[in-house]
């Protein structure tokens, strides 16, 4: 995960259109979402390199934590407690992937209800979120670009029928590849059988690329065994990974990960080590709520400095 210069945590914050609070960097405002409200400015010092963390929070229950401030949270970095100069909280938009297996594996009633759910999820998204379908088989193919209209996109993903093997591997990896350069919030949901064939890359290499992205990673595995790959890819980037045994439970996982999307935490921080170029070396990152041992905090694991 790169480090942002500040005028590009300016950016996403902005896009995130939600309260802002920080530290010595930025002095505070509010984004309006109101249709025609001016700019909102921020004063910001320049030639600060900020790592940004995107932070779910819930209960015992799973539900979301909401209401915390910028003083209840703690990042630490290789064990070393950093301070937190850029704090967002709220419902950032979106700009979210969705993966849908289409090879011949999932044909009949699992991609039926795939297309269904991923459907649901699409008109749980508002106007303002952004959204892509892609299929995958023995390539990753766009059937819908990354747009706002998602209604053409549900239709896109109506159209999709059963066809050719999965490479699934490589498919995580393009489509991490297309987000590479998007701001705000991002996220990918992966719907498959698990089953990877005939991908030129390994494993490893996915999780590799996984770490260099800003993404959010929602693996959802039907079947009856969950791979090793979507589990560690829910760590390292702070998504979660679903496995479903019944394919009716698709509309509950996807109403899952949509009620998560809609409010987190966004922490920004300056390493106190700074990292030396072209050494791209592994931190670690560790985020925790003062006092709070009945929360669960979903963040990634960690980014590679230098």
């Amino acid at each position: 995960m790169p480090r942002l210069p500040i005028d590009s945590f300016r950016r996403r914050l902005y896009h995130a259109g939600v309260a802002i609070l920080c530290g010595a960097c930025v002095t505070g405002f509010t984004a309006s979402r109101a249709r025609g409200s001016q700019q909102p400015i921020a004063q910001f010092s320049t030639g600060v390199q900020l790592v940004e963390v995107y932070a779910t929070v819930t209960d015992a229950n799973g539900g979301l934590v909401t209401g915390l401030k910028r003083e209840d949270f703690e990042v630490r970095e290789d064990q070393e407690l950093q301070e937190i100069s850029a704090f967002a909280a709220g419902e950032f938009p979106l700009t979210v992937v969705l993966g849908i297996d289409r090879s011949w594996s999932m044909a009949g009633e699992p991609l039926r209800l795939a297309k269904s759910a991923s459907q649901a999820f699409l008109r749980q998204l508002r106007p303002t979120d952004r959204s892509m379908a892609v299929a995958i088989g023995s390539d990753a193919e766009v059937i819908a670009p990354l747009s706002s209209d998602h209604p053409q996109q549900q239709r896109a993903i109506d159209m999709l029928d059963p066809w050719s093997t999965t490479s699934l591997h490589d498919a995580i990896i393009s489509i991490l590849d297309r987000l590479e350069h998007e701001p705000g919030r991002l996220a990918v949901i992966v719907f498959s059988d698990g089953i990877d064939r005939y991908s030129n890359a390994p494993a490893s290499r996915v999780i590799e690329r996984a770490r260099q992205s800003q993404a959010l990673i929602y693996p959802i595995t039907i079947g009856r065994n969950r791979p090793p790959l979507a589990a560690e890819l829910a760590v390292v980037s702070g998504g979660r990974s679903f496995l479903i045994t019944d394919a009716r439970a698709l509309d509950e996982t996807f109403t899952s990960i949509a009620q998560e999307l809609r409010y987190q935490y966004l922490l920004g921080y300056a390493p106190m080590k700074p990292g030396q170029p072209g050494a791209h070396d592994w931190r670690s990152i560790r985020v925790t709520v003062n006092g709070r041992s009945d929360v669960r905090i979903r963040a990634r694991d960690g980014y590679t400095a230098g």
